[in-house]
């Protein structure tokens, strides 16, 4: 078998998907794909040749180890300082060619499967997104088919509940993003009111790390207060549009002051209502690498 015929190499970036929509997590994700990889090598030749539909043992394989890790990191995540967020991933362009995808690793719609129970997620995260049959998934996380059913409509619901509306085209959101990202520059107050939602949430994390806002802050006018003194705060650095987890970001750039971030946005109506700033060092250590998202 050429090394490019083997499954696994096939399949990885799906692996990874699976993997990351379930752990928000790019560096756990990696974990467990190698775990994977470990444990499909460790198989054999000949008993890969057993496997008769290799995608499905292999995604099998990647959500009892990402269950497994999120059981783990429970603890970790209840002792974690302030709020919680993914770690953001940089995207190629053709990923909004692909709007569900593109949905489904945004950062509001991870948040969103955070308030899901992991076992939920995996169903969640495996039929809505990947469309897994009941019966494989039912293998995945040991219940049977009917019992996945009902955590999938219960999950269904759960995220219908929660998750924004962001039926908005890439242009859009650029032009939102832009317009944001200049009255940050430069320091306007009213240019700041303007691009912002009036129930605008702005969400941090520092991590107990660095600097950032223990609660989310909740509209226009503190929001704005409080991004407006940017340009006195870190007059090196730098915003750039980026594109982050499928759709246009920002990142913080040129200063060793502090201020690295990594920024995604939600964008409704032409203005933005979610603003999620990762400022903990330890989720912007891969942010420079494209991420293998795909299904």
């Amino acid at each position: 078998m050429r090394p490019n015929d083997d499954p696994f190499i096939a399949n990885r970036g799906l692996l990874f998907t699976v993997a990351y929509e379930m752990l928000g997590s790019a560096a756990d994700a990696e974990d467990v794909v190698q775990e994977t990889w470990l444990r499909w090598d460790a198989i054999g030749v000949e008993g890969r040749a057993d496997v008769h539909h290799p995608r499905a043992f292999l995604v099998r394989m990647v959500t009892r180890k990402a269950l497994d890790r999120l059981r783990s990191n429970a603890r970790r995540r209840e002792e974690y300082v302030g709020a919680w967020l993914p770690e953001p991933l940089l995207t190629a362009p053709d990923l909004a060619d692909d709007a569900e995808l593109a949905d489904s690793v945004s950062m509001a719609m991870l948040t969103v499967l955070e308030t899901l129970t992991p076992t939920e997620r995996a169903v969640f995260v495996l039929r809505e997104v990947f469309d897994t049959p009941y019966d494989e998934i039912a293998d995945a996380v040991g219940k049977s088919a009917a019992a996945v059913r009902q955590i999938g409509h219960r999950a269904r619901e759960h995220v219908a509940a929660r998750r924004p509306r962001m039926d908005v085209g890439r242009r859009e959101q650029q032009e939102a993003v832009e317009r944001f990202l200049a009255a940050v520059t430069g320091g306007e107050l009213q240019e700041l009111l303007d691009v912002l939602a009036p129930d605008v949430v702005l969400v941090a994390d520092g991590g107990g790390v660095v600097q950032a806002v223990v609660n989310p802050v909740v509209g226009a006018k503190k929001v704005a207060n409080l991004l407006r003194p940017f340009g006195t705060l870190a007059p090196g650095a730098r915003i750039v549009p980026v594109l982050l987890n499928g759709a246009v970001g920002a990142r913080i750039v040129g200063t060793d002051d502090g201020y690295d971030t990594a920024i995604s946005f939600v964008v409704e109506a032409g203005r933005i209502s979610r603003i999620f700033a990762v400022r903990n060092p330890a989720k912007l250590g891969q942010i420079d690498v494209e991420a293998p998202i795909s299904r």
